[in-house]
């Protein structure tokens, strides 16, 4: 599971607050970002800003790690085909055509059609395909049908990315729809549970024919209730009809992705031969065995391996994770993270880690969903190296895997906090007028500018490193039982969870929050986001679709309408705009306990219709008039509601004989310049 970055906390970041009790646990450590004139900004486009994040420490570290992380970051590049061909079955052929329309176009590129033309394959780019990344929604084009028609017939017979026996017009036929037909695969993903979820969702993960009643009934079959073990089914296939018949295509070396997949297992054995131990050596000898085979047991077996490796400094993410883009939860979109340690941060993390099975026993939750055990946590605050697949160029800031529930219950799980994103994500947003016009008071924002940093970094700890790891499913209790509304649930329980802890004398205790009312300035902005400002995220008329954002929404409208007879939080007025007031603190932490335990019920239960009204009431529908204002608002501080990365480059020095001497970093790429570089260089699956 991750937790999104979400720009609304990024606006309001400024400071950083050391705590009384562990020295630099709550800093930066003396390993954060450096070079004070580091220039983060790189683009901005639409909706859009596009940042560069800092690698701070990569310097100091020995030839051997630095190898490492080289032949990790571009096992992590290249994978980046698959997640656009799981976003949609068009987008690889479609990427070709237009960074080919756009590296040979010779006529004006002043024109007000090629600016249109250059914004739209941003957003493609961005998005890994032609749906916006967190929206869901199909991109809309600026330019005409006519000019772009233009621009394919123009192009020479060996720039036309043509799949076997297509023709010039038969490729227009296919692609003409797909961009300018509103109808055409509208919406990635489709969580409108009233609808056949699969039938209505525009991603790759089904194939065409394929049916919600059909998928389900396939791996119900597959499924044992009495299996305490299970595999995470459908994770790594697409599920298509072969002569009427449902049946699996798995992501393996011989079957679906196989050459993209066989770039990834050239460069993980690379890695292995300068792996820092010998637990390292075998996690990634795992991961190729899965790779290899597409074998779910094999996976299971790897990720026990990587939740128990706490001693390497060195980490990474390669593979089918995160089921955020299949409507149903189950198969896993390709991504990569490649990090290493940020040791005196990790104090902080370690501190809250020590301290899992207190945070469970004490959960405002029913005993019996409880875990009786809490094994194998660990949390780090990392420094990332590389952003790759469905985690590029938007990423999380903070993960914890692995996701099956028996792994975390009898071997842990691992949450990592990304500081250095973190603070990118802050630096950028600092002195954008944010504060001064969405909070209500200047005392509220004295409270957000001293303790927000702090208390936001301190939500993604606990969000992921207790929040995710909390908790067990009852008996038999399927884990795919919520269905399209697993991951809002899932998101809501860790959100709650860190929330809910964060008011705690606990954190005074454990040394790593010295303010005993610091954890206001949390609770503040998440009503505040999840009541108002993330609506400036969304497009006039739309609801809400991204399973966080309705997480977000559905805890403040929860928390709103609950506590409305005592006043706990409200909306009022002030001077003509409106404005989120909390009067009573301590009430709304015992409403966020009584969503956590309800939360909790449901997914120990699989409770799906209770889980299904609850979103439905309060995650879903946008308050308009309310919209309206915030987008209004919004719309005079000229912040773009979105941000994401490009990496850094990565150069190898060779000495006189060849051998690598040195890997230096760099930051000189823009962003038009990385995506046509990666087109050109990380390029292994054929149009089809």
């Amino acid at each position: 599971m991750k937790l999104n970055e979400n720009n609304d906390n990024d606006n309001i970041m400024k400071k950083i607050i050391p705590t009384i009790a562990l020295g630099a646990i709550a800093t930066f450590s003396a390993n954060a970002v450096q070079d004070k004139n580091f220039n983060y900004h790189v683009d901005d486009f639409a909706d859009i800003e596009v940042l560069r994040y800092e690698v701070p420490g990569f310097q100091d570290l020995s030839l051997q790690q630095k190898k490492m992380l080289y032949y990790l970051t571009q096992a992590g590049i290249a994978g980046r085909d698959i997640i656009w061909d799981q976003n949609g079955k068009h987008n690889l052929q479609l990427r070709h055509l237009l960074e080919n329309i756009y590296t040979g176009y010779t006529g004006d590129r002043n024109s007000a059609d090629f600016k249109a033309f250059e914004k739209y394959l941003k957003q493609v780019w961005f998005g890994n395909g032609i749906h916006h990344h967190y929206g869901n929604d199909k991109f809309v084009p600026g330019f005409s049908q006519e000019f772009f028609v233009a621009q394919v017939n123009a192009l020479p017979e060996d720039k036309l990315p043509l799949a076997k026996g297509q023709t010039r017009a038969q490729m227009l036929d296919v692609l003409v729809p797909v961009i300018f037909d509103p109808t055409v695969l509208a919406k990635k993903v489709d969580l409108d549970g009233t609808k056949d979820v699969v039938v209505n969702s525009a991603g790759n993960l089904y194939g065409d024919g394929v049916t919600q009643a059909e998928v389900e009934a396939y791996y119900a079959a597959k499924k044992n209730p009495e299996d305490k073990t299970p595999v995470s089914h459908g994770l790594n296939a697409k599920v298509v009809k072969e002569d009427g018949k449902i049946v699996e295509q798995p992501y393996c070396l011989n079957g679906l992705y196989g050459p993209a997949i066989a770039k990834i297992i050239y460069w993980l054995d690379m890695a292995k031969s300068v792996a820092e131990n010998d637990a390292q050596k075998a996690i990634i000898t795992k991961l190729i065995d899965y790779y290899i085979t597409g074998d779910l047991r094999t996976f299971d077996e790897y990720s026990i391996l990587w939740a128990e490796d706490t001693k390497s400094n060195i980490d990474f993410v390669n593979g089918f994770i995160e089921s955020y883009n299949d409507p149903l939860g189950m198969t896993g979109s390709w991504e990569s993270y490649v990090n290493f340690k940020n040791i005196p941060s990790s104090k902080r993390t370690e501190a809250i880690a020590g301290n899992a099975q207190w945070f469970e026993d004490n959960s405002p939750v029913n005993p019996k969903f409880r875990k009786p055990s809490v094994k194998g946590v660990s949390a780090k605050v990392i420094t990332a190296a590389l952003l790759g697949g469905d985690a590029f160029p938007a990423c999380a800031i903070g993960i914890n895997l692995p996701n099956a529930d028996w792994i975390r219950a009898a071997h842990g799980s691992k949450s990592v906090t990304l500081e250095n994103i973190t603070e990118a994500y802050a630096e950028a947003a600092k002195g954008n007028g944010f504060n001064e016009e969405f909070v209500i008071d200047d005392k509220t924002r004295k409270l957000l500018d001293d303790w927000l940093y702090i208390t936001d970094m301190l939500h993604t700890d606990l969000h992921e490193c207790l929040g995710h790891a909390s908790g067990q499913l009852m008996p038999g209790v399927d884990p795919d039982a919520l269905k399209e509304h697993g991951s809002t649930l899932e998101e809501a329980r860790a959100d709650l969870f860190a929330l809910y802890y964060l008011a705690d004398p606990k954190l005074q205790e454990i040394g790593v929050l010295a303010d005993p009312e610091a954890y206001k300035a949390e609770y503040y902005k998440y009503m505040m986001n999840g009541l108002m400002t993330q609506l400036s995220r969304i497009e006039p008329g739309k609801d809400i679709e991204e399973a966080h954002m309705r997480n977000r929404q559905l805890i403040a409208r929860y928390i709103l309408d609950h506590g409305k007879k005592d006043k706990v939080v409200e909306l009022v007025k002030k001077g003509g705009k409106t404005y989120v007031k909390i009067n009573d603190y301590k009430k709304m932490r015992a409403l966020i306990g009584q969503l956590l335990g309800e939360i909790q019920r449901i997914k120990s239960e699989g409770d799906y219709e209770a889980g299904n009204a609850l979103v439905n009431k309060y995650a879903v529908k946008v308050d308009k008039k309310l919209h309206k204002e915030v987008l209004d608002r919004n719309s005079k501080l000229n912040i773009p509601p979105y941000r994401g990365f490009i990496n850094p480059e990565y150069e190898v020095v060779y000495g006189e004989n060849g051998e690598i001497k040195d890997i230096v970093i760099k930051y000189t790429e823009n962003y038009v310049d990385q995506m046509l570089r990666l087109g050109r260089e990380a390029s292994f699956l054929p149009v089809e």
